[in-house]
């Protein structure tokens, strides 16, 4: 395949790191880029490890027509406006739990309750949930189906909590590790790609045809699945490694560039 015989027809992009900075700002020149894909006619699907009600002020301000987004790593699709729950997948986690407080007994442990915000065992540091967060015990937390469960701790790195999660082997879920020591657990088998494709597939959208960028190790599943998956250039390196095409950092503008290349 070459530039020249292969156009998007549906674009996947991730939101932190490859739309907004960590900061969560959202620069204009990001937002022109976007608006000439949806002025093209083509779908600009969100893709995010964020809940959906964090999602939908980044929708709001790009200025997306009406459609689908994927949330929460894959396990809930949604379209809006007017807004539409299409598919949520859960599981039981109980035995993660279990198995990660025994592991790391200072996390904090927050469930996802969609639409909404999150129960969590520990408060969180400030701006960390979006939504309305209500404390709950363990058990509590434990006792129902979830869409996924967040696994935080300040005072850890990130190389601790992929440790953590390569000793515990995460059977049947999951898991994407994303900045500072965050760890997301998702149903088994359960992650953007899997939610794309069935997005794709309403849209009649081939994966061949579809564009997909993203920076974080919760992207390497859908870049790898895209007939065009671009990393930034801040991406880590097995998320770069996934990757058909490396564009340039964040900062440096890499998510303009790629979307400009096809749509001028």
């Amino acid at each position: 395949m070459t530039d020249a015989d292969w156009w998007p027809r549906l674009v996947a992009l991730d939101i932190d790191g490859t739309i907004v900075d960590h900061a969560g700002l959202l620069p204009d020149d990001v937002r022109e880029a976007i608006r000439l894909v949806v002025a093209a006619g083509v779908p600009v699907v969100l893709s995010t490890g964020r809940s959906w009600h964090a999602t939908l002020p980044i929708f709001e301000a790009l200025g997306l027509p009406p459609g689908p987004s994927v949330a929460s790593n894959g396990a809930v699709t949604v379209t809006y406006p007017p807004f539409e729950i299409t598919e949520v997948v859960t599981f039981d986690p109980s035995d993660v739990i279990e198995r990660v407080l025994a592991e790391h007994p200072t996390a904090s442990l927050a469930a996802e309750v969609v639409g909404q915000g999150y129960r969590v065992s520990r408060y969180f540091p400030e701006g960390d949930l979006h939504g309305e967060t209500e404390l709950v015990s363990v058990e509590e937390l434990a006792a129902g189906d979830v869409t996924r469960i967040v696994v935080r701790d300040p005072e850890a790195t990130d190389e601790e909590f992929i440790a953590l999660a390569e000793r515990l082997g995460l059977h049947g879920v999951s898991y994407f590790v994303g900045w500072s020591a965050w760890l997301d657990i998702a149903p088994a088998g359960v992650n953007k790609a899997t939610a794309l494709a069935g997005v794709a597939a309403k849209l009649g959208v081939a994966p061949a045809d579809v564009l997909a960028i993203g920076d974080g190790r919760n992207d390497i599943e859908m870049i790898a699945w895209a007939g065009r998956g671009v990393a930034l250039g801040d991406a880590a390196e097995e998320v770069a490694r996934a990757a058909d095409h490396v564009t340039g950092t964040f900062a440096a503008g890499g998510t303009i560039t790629e979307l400009r290349r096809w749509f001028a």
